[in-house]
């Protein structure tokens, strides 16, 4: 075997088939050397063995390499502890981490790791290399599956292989193709296409819409607006530290629109006549019948289709509102605090500009123009 710093690499030799171990001309004193290339080292006393899965001498020299670094830097090496995990106990470190981390989106993880499970199902993570997950990857976008969503799935994936390696689990984790995605926002409605979609929606529903078209807040965050959160005295809607998808707390003084105000009205009026028939507490702002709404999407995209505005989504009314922020010269910094956005760059992208903007800027440019230069003050 030949030594490659205090480690080796080699090929081991089995039993050969042909000559049944009598020898022949194809092997040597019965035995015959397989292609694939091994590696062996020794941590605390103990010797490791672990196969380079390549026929490749330099893999395996790269491999034993990376194998010894670990080893100085103390890291704790159990190549056979490795071989054992699976696909699903990598799935189940990434829902510890999400519950030890508070983290929100346990609803789309799940949804990553059923859509990975189809595919990876009964892997061993050692079997999960580089070029696996490009098949994974081809096979969804050979499903039309859009780049982010595949992304997502991917990092999930990623992020067990991660907690694999600091449970020692895993040994290494395999490079992941970089997915490239371009998911800037451009869809947003006028006032006239909303007041079409609105006619169309439920009774439910259409206060979550307007709710929406006003202050551009995130879908999750109307649905789960609770009256403890309303200070009517005040005129005032608290989200503390947490409510939020980036946790930053945030106040709307809702008085300050009228319509808003007018709505939030309405609300509390069609809430107490609930709580009246049903002599139970309505904790939610916006509910069927008393009963809280966790999904809006078939009516509102049945509603949509109506009113011909097909594809649309309730996330634009997220973009609408921060594009009437914009016409009406709100600052930036107010905008972005009323519609929770922490970044200005993410912020940015929901500024849509379209033609009609455009061209009402140039007519602008236009008359300061014609002016006498005196007047172009």
């Amino acid at each position: 075997m030949p030594e490659h710093g205090m480690g080796l690499v080699y090929r081991p030799t089995r039993k050969c088939l042909r000559c049944d171990g009598e020898g022949c001309g194809k092997c040597k004193n019965g035995r015959r050397q397989i292609k694939v290339w091994h590696i062996q080292f020794s941590h605390r006393n103990k010797q490791y063995r672990e196969s380079s899965r390549s026929t490749r001498k330099s893999e395996a020299q790269a491999l034993l390499k990376k194998r010894m670094a670990e080893v100085g830097a103390g890291k704790r090496v159990d190549v056979r502890k490795a071989e054992k995990t699976t696909f699903e106990q990598l799935c189940d470190l990434v829902r510890e981490d999400y519950k030890l981390n508070k983290r929100k989106s346990t609803r789309r993880l799940e949804i990553s790791i059923k859509r990975l499970g189809e595919f990876f199902a009964g892997f061993v993570a050692l079997d999960i290399t580089t070029d696996v997950i490009k098949r994974y990857i081809n096979t969804r976008f050979d499903a039309d599956v859009a780049p982010a969503t595949i992304r997502n799935e991917t990092n999930v994936l990623r992020r067990g292989f991660n907690l694999g390696v600091e449970a020692g689990m895993v040994v290494d984790v395999p490079t992941f193709p970089k997915i490239e995605v371009n998911n800037v926002r451009t869809g947003f409605f006028e006032e006239d296409e909303f007041r079409r979609v609105l006619s169309h929606l439920s009774d439910p529903i259409k206060p979550i819409a307007e709710f929406g078209y006003l202050c551009g807040w995130r879908l999750t965050e109307i649905l789960e607006l609770r009256w403890s959160q309303v200070d009517f005295k005040a005129g005032v809607i608290r989200l503390e530290v947490g409510d939020t998808k980036n946790n930053d707390g945030r106040t709307l003084p809702f008085r300050a629109i009228p319509a808003l105000k007018t709505l939030m009205e309405n609300q509390l009026a069609y809430t107490r006549s609930i709580e009246a028939k049903t002599s139970k507490i309505v904790p939610f702002v916006f509910h069927r019948n008393g009963k809280r709404v966790k999904m809006i999407r078939d009516g509102w995209d049945r509603a949509c289709e109506k009113a011909g505005c097909s594809g649309r989504l309730f996330h634009d009314l997220r973009r609408t509102a921060v594009r009437n922020l914009e016409r009406a010269g709100v600052p930036r910094s107010i905008a972005m605090r009323i519609t929770g956005h922490r970044t200005e760059a993410v912020y940015r992208r929901y500024a849509i500009v379209n033609e009609a903007d455009v061209a009402e800027g140039l007519s602008r440019l236009a008359g300061w123009m014609e002016r006498p230069k005196s007047g172009r003050a």
